[in-house]
């Protein structure tokens, strides 16, 4: 225990000592089982600061990369149903076009290793699917997704979407 901690601090007053910052936006994964399916989404997670998300950042009727930096991938390690539409397992980018009102569109795209959305190509999609998205008082400072025993779920800002996934 003693050795973790001394290593931790070592780790800790190099990274300082070398001017590393915690990244804006971290890289991070949400893992679970769905009916006996791995799903995996790795992201990056920036977070609101004060800033007009919805309409503002992101434009409405506009691809996301739905994270920071690197896109977001999405990773089935079985055949499964989004929102009772067939997908293979796999990896794929993934992107939301949030709409000012209607529906959301994600979309699980055979291209998983972009950065950013700027070489998104809508032919390359393999599955888009419309979830109405809600909206809630409480605000999600930093992006995150779950994996729930039935769903892929998505919270920044105000914003959230569940992402039904089935076997």
């Amino acid at each position: 225990m003693k050795k973790i901690k001394l290593l931790s601090l070592f780790l800790l007053v190099t990274m300082f000592a070398c001017g590393q910052k915690t990244p804006k936006s971290p890289r991070l994964q949400a893992e679970g089982k769905i009916q006996g399916v791995t799903v995996a989404v790795d992201y990056g997670a920036p977070s609101v600061r004060e800033r007009t998300i919805w309409g503002g950042l992101e434009k409405y009727g506009k691809v996301w990369r739905a994270g920071a930096n690197e896109n977001t991938t999405v990773s089935f390690d079985q055949d499964v149903k989004i929102d009772g539409k067939a997908l293979k397992a796999g990896k794929y980018g993934f992107f939301i076009i949030p709409n000012e009102s209607g529906d959301w569109v994600v979309i699980f795209n055979s291209k998983n290793d972009a950065w950013g959305s700027g070489s998104y190509k809508e032919e390359e999609d393999v599955l888009r699917v419309n979830i109405k998205p809600s909206f809630v008082d409480e605000n999600q400072e930093q992006l995150k997704y779950d994996v729930s025993s039935k769903s892929i779920d998505f919270a920044w800002e105000k914003a959230r979407l569940t992402i039904t996934v089935s076997k």
